[in-house]
C-alpha cells in the first residue's frame, strides 16, 4: 500500500497501548492471538468459557494485554492445588480410610465422589468464576 507515494511499513508497534499491527490492504490490524506455552486443562479452559461468555470486557482485556493464557494457567495450578490438598484433608476429617476402601468398597467410592464433588463446587466459585 502507498500513500502519497510512500510505502506504509507492514508491521507498526503503538507505544500507547503495546501493540504490534499487521498492514491489511488499506488497515492495519492488531496481531492478536493467544500466547502458546502452556496446555490448559479442565479448568482453564472452563475459566476461558466462563469469560467469554460472562465477562467478555475481562476476556478481551486479558487477551489484548497478552494475559489471557498466563490467567488460564493460574486457574488450573491454584485448582489442582486445591484438589491435591482438600481432599485427603477432608476425606480425613470425613473418616475415609484405606481400610474403608478394602472392607466397603462401594460406600468409600460414594464418600470420595462427595468430596471431590465438595471442592470442585469451590472451585468453581473461587477460582473459574472469578
Amino acid at each position: 500500500m502507498e500513500l502519497n507515494n510512500q510505502k506504509l511499513p507492514q508491521h507498526i508497534h503503538d507505544d500507547k497501548n503495546g501493540l504490534n499491527y499487521t498492514l491489511c490492504g488499506d488497515y492495519y490490524l492488531p496481531d492478536l492471538g493467544v500466547e502458546l506455552g502452556y496446555s490448559l486443562g479442565k479448568y482453564g479452559m472452563m475459566r476461558m468459557q466462563y469469560l467469554e461468555e460472562h465477562r467478555p470486557g475481562l476476556y478481551t482485556r486479558l487477551l489484548l494485554s497478552g494475559k489471557l493464557n498466563e490467567d488460564l494457567h493460574q486457574a488450573d495450578v491454584q485448582a489442582q492445588h486445591l484438589l491435591d490438598t482438600m481432599i485427603p484433608q477432608i476425606a480425613k476429617e470425613a473418616g475415609v480410610t484405606e481400610q474403608m476402601k478394602m472392607t466397603d468398597q462401594l460406600r468409600w467410592v460414594e464418600m470420595m465422589n462427595a468430596i471431590k464433588n465438595q471442592v470442585e463446587e469451590i472451585i468453581w466459585n473461587e477460582i473459574v468464576y472469578q
